[in-house]
């Protein structure tokens, strides 16, 4: 199994699963012109794409899905309440196959079986995801206010972990945003900060860990070197051995061995 981001932040969200001939992307929140060339720098074609999994509503993450969806005719799964939130998104014309998810019921999609679970994020039913091949599992959550004890018992004992790292709580609070849009981003129903990222991994089982990524990092309100610091102080590990999806660049495919 492997797994690879097209971007990743507030500008766009799309990563992209996959295990023997199973492609799946989770989210597509970039336009289809951009999924398409984003898609071409890891050699895909959205004809392997075999399903895409929507986390929640909001633009970054959902704004794409469904256009591409039914140009490339890629079936979507998503939670009910997700569904009723993105008619905005929606072609004028379509016959989009949408599978409606329970966020505590996995479900396969091909060769990957995927564990939804929710999350507490100002959306209207959000789900993050665990992926896996009957062997490896690919643990990601981003998008998320605050833990609970059900997000870590599902991520724990995970082979690779994407975790959100949106923002550095100093920078926020001097930063450039609103103080409602600070107070958001920083609730329980925002984002997590490094810290806080930092807290969730300690109190997973990492004994099987071979990758981890930042993910979601405010352009504003953080820097890769303080997200990489803060999770390899729990794993106590180099710097440099924590990845960052880019919200330009991405992330080049991982291999779970």
């Amino acid at each position: 199994m492997r797994f690879a981001s097209l971007g990743s932040g507030s500008a766009g969200n799309a990563l992209v699963v996959q295990a023997g001939s199973t492609s799946l992307m989770l989210d597509c929140g970039f336009s289809i012109k951009e999924t398409l060339a984003r898609l071409a720098r890891l050699q895909l074609e959205p004809s392997q794409i075999n399903g895409i999994v929507i986390t929640h509503e909001h633009d970054d993450h959902a704004g794409g899905a469904f256009k591409f969806a039914a140009k490339f005719n890629i079936p979507v799964w998503l939670s009910y309440g997700t569904l009723k939130m993105v008619d905005r998104y929606m072609p004028n014309q379509h016959s989009l196959d949408l599978h409606v998810v329970d966020s505590h019921r996995a479900f396969a999609i091909q060769g990957i079986d995927v564990q939804p679970y929710p999350v507490p994020h100002d959306a209207r039913e959000p789900i993050q995801c665990v992926f896996s091949d009957g062997d490896k599992r690919l643990g990601v959550l981003t998008d998320v206010g605050r833990s609970t004890p059900h997000i870590e018992q599902t991520l724990s004992a995970c082979d690779a972990l994407v975790l959100e790292c949106n923002h550095d709580a100093a920078m926020l609070q001097v930063g450039p945003y609103s103080r409602s849009l600070k107070e958001r981003v920083g609730g329980d129903l925002g984002h997590l900060e490094n810290v806080a990222s930092a807290n969730i991994l300690a109190k997973l089982d990492n004994s099987r860990l071979q990758h981890i990524v930042a993910a979601h990092l405010s352009a504003k309100n953080n820097t890769p070197d303080l997200a990489k610091q803060a999770l390899a102080g729990v794993l106590n590990c180099q710097t440099d051995w924590v990845a960052v999806a880019d919200q330009a660049l991405g992330l080049d495919w991982r291999e779970i061995a």
